[in-house]
């Protein structure tokens, strides 16, 4: 495919792209590669109870869908039957390629069907993946504050192993500059709603090669779920679902024959340059601008495809979101800044574990005035959080959006969690730990990036800084002793007492009860950010109580801690506490993260919040 602008070479009949000529550029590919190792889509399956593998969906079929003088859309098909179980994952895949006149790039996208009836799949991770040329593309951005230059592949080769495969400290790399830095690729994280467009630049020539994603109606999770953007080789990837920073909770299990269909996509690769004598950050510049067009183009009307819907058949739902919580306010709250979104139907909060649905969210103004536009047509419920807010909102009805609707919901009442009037909190209730103690790594194992960032919880290693700061006596507590969010620290982690050996830690909050109501029940709101492998065990004025007060059970798959996340899936315990378990006067809340296998099992807060007995 080739409009003047770009020049696109694509396997046929496997659908794979093995070629981009762009400006003095033959292939911005890595030619080294072999040609089914540049530009691909793959997926990570497995049937039950088996081991994973990777499905590059190679196509058996080429088909032109559309060819004139202003677009040509071509098709790479596979279906799938019983004589490939095992070998390919069940699914039938029509991969599209499109190129339009004067776009500097080209668009993909791809329908994946499952028929009714076919043997049950799990599909972990569906995304694509661009390997560039090593000798080119130096300097990699995925924000504003968020840019540097890379490490070369080779220098994660002779680099010092961490604490697992994907973090390797540099020892002896080719730029002497990187020397001392850890390179780890989920370092490089980003939540949905902020990957928009990210990629690579080449300072000879300049030329930079940009993944733009105008939407996240098929991606997986939610706005706030966390993914891979681009990484040393160089990579650029387009994460369309996976189980990172959520685990198996997110639902990608297909059982009993359930049949599905999803298109992910369209994206667009996007190549820019600039001349020899303007500053190559130009180009991230321009790619942003480009990103903006394509956002107020979503969604397109030109892809062929019946299954991708136009804007006219489409539809909207609108209203205003408050909320009531009388311990706060005597009137109706505005939701300020409130996430609200459509999602498959289900329970409370089960849009954040949804990764077979579409998924429209947007972001209420000030006052909780809130327009979802361009949805699918379909069935769904409508969820929402609010930050300050403790919990999870759900409107009580489904919504049936068709085509050219536009549905006004009124005015909606959120209810948070509540039973009685705050006594004392920790934190503040926006489904992340990053208003805690986050602490400075290692000099030795630092990430320059970010230095004086306010992303600092990217660095490695700083769940073993733990014992550095408690290296006697566990996490205390004092609530009104002028603590603040920055004397907890960030994660609950275990305790490494040497040899690869792991015990449980015990975290203390004391507080002041001046006057205990022994007729009442007080409520400790707990909301965690993310687990991993965890049981918190809480217990009130006894450290040994057995059983303790309150359990979790083993809870989480986040690997936030490791991945250097700050949040995975967010959960909430409204916990009964008897006043018969306090005192009146001092007492303490004693929280045990009981499993220790390993450094990284633990758990991060959200917010904790105790309550008084209900005022009448």
């Amino acid at each position: 495919m080739d409009n003047g602008l770009v020049q696109v070479t694509l396997s046929n009949p496997e659908g794979e792209v093995i070629g981009i000529k762009y400006n003095e550029i033959d292939n911005v590919l890595e030619t080294q590669n072999e040609e089914d190792n540049r530009g691909y889509w793959d997926v990570v399956w497995y049937e039950p109870e088996k081991q994973g593998s990777y499905d590059k969906l190679i196509a058996t079929d080429f088909k032109v869908i559309v060819q004139d003088e202003n677009q040509v859309e071509v098709s790479f098909t596979r279906t799938w039957n019983i004589s490939l179980r095992g070998s390919l994952a069940p699914l039938n895949v029509d991969k599209r390629y499109i190129m339009r006149r004067g776009v500097s790039g080209f668009y993909f996208y791809a329908i994946m069907e499952r028929k009714e009836g076919w043997p049950d799949v799990d599909m972990d991770q569906i995304r694509t993946v661009f390997k560039l040329q090593q000798n080119k593309f130096h300097f990699m951005a995925i924000s504003n504050d968020r840019q540097r230059i890379m490490p070369m592949p080779e220098d994660r080769a002779t680099g010092q192993p961490l604490a697992y495969p994907e973090a390797v400290l540099l020892t002896d790399p080719i730029n002497p500059d990187l020397r001392g830095e850890v390179d780890d690729k989920y370092q490089y994280s980003s939540e949905d709603k902020d990957i928009r467009v990210h990629g690579w630049i080449s300072s000879d020539p300049p030329v930079g090669f940009w993944m733009i994603t105008p939407s996240d109606e098929f991606r997986s999770g939610g706005p706030n779920k966390q993914d891979l953007t681009a990484h040393v080789g160089p990579v650029v990837l387009s994460m369309f679902t996976s189980t990172h920073y959520a685990g198996k909770e997110i639902n990608t299990e297909f059982r009993n024959g359930e049949p599905w269909k999803k298109v992910f996509g369209p994206a667009l690769v996007y190549l820019n340059s600039v001349s020899s004598e303007e500053k190559p950050l130009n180009l991230w510049e321009d790619a942003k601008r480009q990103m903006m067009v394509e956002v107020r183009k979503w969604p397109y009307n030109f892809p062929e495809s019946v299954d991708f819907p136009k804007r006219n058949q489409r539809g909207g739902v609108f209203g205003q979101l408050r909320v009531h919580d009388r311990y706060m306010s005597n009137r109706l709250m505005w939701a300020d800044s409130a996430y609200v979104g459509l999602a498959a139907p289900g329970g409370v909060g089960s849009w954040e574990r949804d990764s077979k649905g579409y998924q429209f969210w947007t972001k209420a103004n000030k006052r909780g005035y809130f327009s979802i536009k361009n949805v699918r047509q379909g069935d769904y419920n409508l969820y929402a959080w609010v930050p300050g807010i403790v919990g999870d909102y759900k409107y009580s009805a489904n919504i049936t959006v068709r085509a050219g609707s536009n549905i006004n919901l009124g005015v909606l009442v959120y209810e948070p969690p509540r039973k009685g009037p705050t006594l004392w909190e920790i934190g503040i209730p926006d489904r992340s730990a990053a208003e805690f103690f986050v602490p400075d790594p290692y000099p030795t194992l630092a990430n320059q990036l970010y230095t004086n960032h306010p992303e600092k919880f990217r660095q490695y290693g700083l769940w073993e800084r733990y014992v550095d700061l408690y290296r006697n006596d566990d996490l205390e507590y004092t609530v009104g002793d002028s603590y603040h969010a920055k004397d907890w620290f960030f994660a609950h982690v275990t305790r490494d007492v040497g040899n690869r050996t792991y015990k449980p830690t015990t975290w203390r909050i004391i507080f002041e009860l001046k006057h205990l109501n022994n007729n009442g029940h007080y409520t400790l709101q707990l909301a965690l950010a993310s687990a991993t492998d965890s049981d918190l065990h809480v217990r009130f004025n006894n450290p040994n109580a057995d059983p303790p007060h309150f359990a979790t059970g083993t809870i989480g798959k986040d690997n936030a801690i490791a991945r250097h996340g700050i949040h995975g899936l967010y959960r909430l315990y409204s916990i009964d506490v008897p006043s018969v378990l306090l005192n009146g006067g001092k007492n303490t809340i004693y929280l045990t993260q009981s499993r220790s296998r390993s450094p990284f099992q633990g758990v991060l807060y959200d917010y904790i919040r105790l309550e008084g007995p209900p005022k009448t």
